[in-house]
């Protein structure tokens, strides 16, 4: 009988555990950095180091400003790939043309976040910027 009611309980300790939703990957957390997540992330005076944290991940560098307040950078960078292809004929009274083409593009982006933090480790000014190269 107890080996019954221990095989119960086993079972309903089992399941409740397959429903917890693991944390999101570090790696995943850090790709976010986009200027939308920034703009709707972080608002002066009200954001925390903690906030920054779970939405960005660890910053890149950590600095101090003239006011010892602290200051983090974030460098992410995106490599964007496209391929296209295009055809087409056209045809007026005898004369026939045929055109064929097709490319690659390649460009990388950066983006730059530098958020100070007051005192009370929350956000008091930022700046973000992105380059296309």
């Amino acid at each position: 009988m107890h080996i019954h009611k221990l095989l119960i309980i086993l079972g309903v300790v089992m399941t409740l555990g397959a429903c917890v939703n693991p944390p999101e990957p570090v790696t995943q957390r850090n790709s976010q950095l986009t200027q939308g997540n920034v703009q709707m992330n972080l608002i002066v005076g009200q954001t925390t180091k903690a906030q920054v944290l779970e939405h960005f991940g660890a910053p890149n560098i950590t600095t101090r400003d003239g006011a010892e307040r602290e200051v983090w950078t974030y460098q992410r960078a995106a490599q964007i790939s496209q391929s296209s292809s295009q055809s087409g004929y056209w045809t007026i009274i005898l004369a026939g043309q045929n055109s064929r083409s097709s490319g690659f593009e390649s460009s990388s982006s950066m983006i730059t976040l530098i958020i100070k933090f007051d005192q009370n480790d929350v956000v008091s000014d930022f700046r973000s910027r992105t380059s296309k190269f």
